[in-house]
């Protein structure tokens, strides 16, 4: 019998790195509680998909991501855009690459990115003589990394990124729940410089689709509301909105990134952001209007959202 189709197929070329990605990617694989031959049967389901984008990086459980990801992509690494990250942007480069790449047991990704570049200093030291780019640009000349980029949470800091012309690929939230540069400048800036858009944060870490400060931490607070109790009112929990999946699906894809990173930990959130993604078709503006309004609604009481900045 032959191999059924992939229900995804590569879309369009990430950035100008050469690349044709799907308009999902993989992301936020890593939960020590799963044993890690269930995590990789989910990724490795992923790819059965068609999917061809994978990011980790040290800092997901400490390395479990990472593993996860090297078990998954034995025996099937080619045609996989591989993103890992530099965790610790005051440290040498090339260690740190190192090990990556031994969890990943393979000795190159496509692409490092530097992780949470949210502040102008770091960006600056980053850049300046010396900094962390000049130092991964040896590791790229070694063979251990096609491309450089970075992740971040803070508009001011990608147009910087942008301005140095520096970045492959850059990476950013987007969705129903960002703040609006991100998808008003840095968005059409990357578009018009050639360069990679992975997007992150379509469900805001969990907060949007359920009750919870993020990637699964319980509400350490909540808002408390009266009802009616036999004699009297006593306080009760407030049930706290939520979105649904394709909402927040449909409303990323629209924005139009190169890819769409979204976490697909379990069978049953891949099938549920696959269905979203089969089914997609573009929003209006008033229905943009409309998802951003209820957003704004699913996401109090429920934290901070670290990744707008004040």
């Amino acid at each position: 019998m032959p191999n059924p189709q992939p229900r995804f197929a590569p879309r369009r070329e990430l950035g100008r790195t050469g690349f044709a990605a799907t308009r999902l990617g993989a992301g936020d694989l890593a939960d020590r509680n799963v044993p890690i031959e269930q995590c990789v049967a989910t990724l490795r389901r992923a790819l059965d998909a068609g999917l061809n984008l994978v990011d980790t990086a040290p800092g997901y459980e400490d390395g479990y991501s990472e593993e996860i990801v090297g078990r998954a992509l034995q025996g099937r690494r080619v045609g996989v855009f591989v993103i890992d990250k530099i965790d610790h942007l005051d440290r040498p480069v090339a260690a740190q690459v190192d090990a990556s790449l031994a969890r990943l047991r393979t000795d190159h990704t496509d692409l490092f990115v530097f992780h949470g570049v949210s502040r102008l200093s770091d960006w600056q030291a980053l850049a300046a003589p010396g900094g962390g780019f000049e130092q991964l640009a040896a590791c790229v000349r070694a063979g251990k990394t096609r491309f450089r980029g970075i992740s971040s949470h803070h508009p001011d800091v990608l147009n910087a990124a942008l301005d140095s012309k520096l970045c492959d690929v850059v990476m950013f939230p987007v969705g129903p729940f960002v703040d609006a540069r991100y998808v008003t400048e840095i968005l059409p800036r990357c578009k018009a410089d050639g360069v990679g858009s992975v997007c992150f944060k379509t469900f805001g870490a969990g907060k949007l689709l359920g009750e919870t400060e993020g990637y699964g931490r319980p509400l350490s607070a909540r808002p408390r509301g009266k009802v009616s109790s036999g004699g009297g009112d006593a306080p009760a929990a407030t049930l706290l909105a939520r979105m649904d999946v394709d909402s927040c699906v449909r409303y990323t894809l629209t924005c139009d990134p190169d890819v769409a990173l979204l976490g697909l930990s379990f069978p049953n959130e891949q099938d549920a952001a696959f269905a979203a993604a089969e089914a997609f078709r573009p929003m209006t503006a008033e229905e943009m209007d409309e998802t951003r309004a209820r957003a704004r609604e699913a996401i109090e009481g429920k934290g901070a959202c670290w990744w707008n900045p004040a």
